[in-house]
């Protein structure tokens, strides 16, 4: 939609169209958007191979294979969940209590979107745009602009054929921190949806827009006595190995208490896991965090065997996650963080109650507020309540995989979500995953029951 030689000018003209483009959109009937929903989101759906393989050319991150399948989720997951929603008008009525609600777009937004996740995450935004009758334009990552630019003109180009106006979504073809900045501050936004670093998400909030960001996550998995343990281990796998652990709601650490360590352990070689030695954990240590704190770009999205190469160790080459023994829970161990890449800690608790605790301190290295999990009987249900409790976040899995879970594939009642907010532990303005009501305004009619 931008040229490579774009201006705040041409950022000017770009945004009016979209406004514009909204002005009309806000007038359509519930028929009219349900319609233009379900092309888009079929679209989206039917490109979605190729838009994971773009992806992963493009950023050199994850897995094409699990692409595909975040962005049918993207596409399928949230047409099916919001397909017999009401979104235009008068959306409920009671009349006992003289009591209407109707819903009216919030306008146009902008959003932010990373490079882990790049087409599911606008695939997932656009099509909650259509849906509650909003104009968005993307200022995607620059490491990933291509296919996260194909994968909105795909929603476009299908919206557009359904009867939506031209210009209802619109992309800076060139980004840069200027443009978006720009992008951000500009008067005519109305909304801003940031989904990437904690930079960025400050910089939404920072802008004097109304902003919904979304924070990064640290999830704790903790094991304890009661558990199935070949269940909970292969729950864990599944979750750091999809999308070779991109999704900011994956496990980073495990937490066994002391009587089941052994056996987590053995079990965890079992399932295709490989324990490092002290000397290779050192290796590793040093590749996972950038001069800055943040997780080093080298080892981000990339196969448990080609960060051992990286890190100048062999593993075997069909290792499914590298996992090193851990003591220390502060910020000084870069096993302690987020790591974005099939890399876990272990650590060793002498109950439940202190692996609770151990959780607690490392959800606080920079995942406070997104995803915790639990592995347990839940016959006893005082440890689930016991952990939900303790844990300062918004999504408390219990028996999950993290990654499936946290985004609303384990449980319907947690909403189908690519943007997952943090509440105030992590300075987000919602804790929930983000849906179409919160792309909504919403009038309540009161008539006078005096």
């Amino acid at each position: 939609m931008a040229s490579n030689e774009t201006s705040d000018w041409d950022l000017d003209v770009l945004i009016q169209k979209a406004m514009d483009a909204q002005r009309i959109y806000a007038a359509f009937s519930q028929e009219q958007v349900d319609e233009i929903f379900r092309a888009a989101a079929s679209a989206a759906g039917e490109k979605s191979f190729e838009l994971a393989e773009m992806a992963v050319n493009e950023t050199g991150m994850g897995v094409v294979k699990d692409k595909v399948t975040k962005n049918k989720f993207a596409a399928e997951f949230i047409y099916d969940r919001y397909k017999n929603e009401k979104t235009c008008g008068v959306i409920s009525y009671d009349p006992s209590r003289r009591l209407k609600i109707v819903a009216d777009p919030v306008g146009l937004i902008a959003a932010v979107t990373p490079t882990t996740n790049p087409t599911s995450t606008a695939i997932f935004k656009t099509l909650l745009a259509l849906k509650t009758r909003n104009g968005i334009i993307f200022s995607p990552h620059p490491r990933a602009k291509k296919c996260t630019t194909a994968a909105a003109k795909i929603v476009l180009d299908a919206a557009v054929r359904a009867g939506a106006p031209q210009g209802i979504i619109a992309w800076i073809g060139e980004p840069t921190l200027e443009l978006t900045n720009a992008l951000i501050q500009h008067h005519l936004i109305q909304l801003i949806l940031a989904t990437g670093g904690p930079g960025m998400v400050k910089a939404a909030y920072s802008s004097g827009r109304p902003s919904i960001g979304v924070g990064s996550g640290n999830a704790p998995a903790i094991i304890d006595e009661t558990a199935d343990i070949p269940a909970a281990v292969s729950a864990i796998l599944l979750s750091k190995t999809f999308d070779n652990g991109v999704i900011c709601a994956s496990e980073q650490s495990i937490v066994a208490v002391a009587s089941v360590y052994g056996t987590v352990k053995a079990e965890l070689t079992t399932q295709g896991a490989y324990v490092l030695n002290e000397e290779e954990s050192a290796k590793v240590g040093k590749i996972i965090l950038n001069e800055k704190g943040a997780v080093n770009a080298a080892i981000a999205g990339q196969s448990a065997h080609a960060i051992g190469k990286l890190a100048g160790i062999d593993v075997p080459a069909n290792t499914r996650v590298l996992i090193s023994e851990e003591e220390s829970c502060t910020a000084e161990n870069p096993y302690a963080h987020e790591k974005l890449s099939p890399i876990l800690a272990f650590f060793k608790a002498k109950n439940f109650e202190e692996a609770v605790d151990i959780g607690v301190k490392l959800t606080s290295l920079g995942g406070l507020g997104h995803t915790s999990v639990l592995h347990t009987n839940t016959e006893n249900q005082q440890r689930v309540d016991h952990f939900a409790l303790k844990m300062p976040t918004g999504r408390v899995l219990i028996n999950a995989p993290a990654s499936q879970g946290a985004i609303g594939l384990c449980n319907d009642g947690i909403a189908p979500s690519l943007s997952i907010g943090c509440g105030t532990w992590g300075g987000n303005s919602t804790s929930e995953n983000i849906g179409i009501k919160h792309l909504l305004n919403y009038k309540t009619v009161a008539e006078n029951r005096s």
